[in-house]
């Protein structure tokens, strides 16, 4: 006997708009801070032109993670599907 439960899955929009909306607000600061560390840090250490744009690009793909995993924990929390 198979324990699967059958229905049909729904999304949860409130669910789904509440993760959004943190997810925009915790980018907005994240990349911002992305940016402005590379930039702030790059200058102190005078590294250059090159030196702000790589330590940026560095800064933003460990944003990326960072929002990747907010959005799977929030997920948990917050289920963006559910069966009826």
């Amino acid at each position: 006997m198979s324990n699967t439960q059958t229905g049909e899955r729904r999304i949860v929009w409130q669910s789904v708009t509440t993760v959004l909306s943190a997810a925009i607000l915790i980018a907005a600061e994240v990349f911002g801070a992305a940016f402005a560390g590379g930039w702030a840090l790059a200058n102190l250490l005078e590294l250059g032109d090159y030196g702000v744009m790589g330590l940026q690009g560095i800064f933003i793909v460990i944003g990326l993670f960072v929002m990747i995993s907010f959005v799977r924990n929030a997920q948990k929390v917050e289920p963006f599907t559910t069966r009826d």
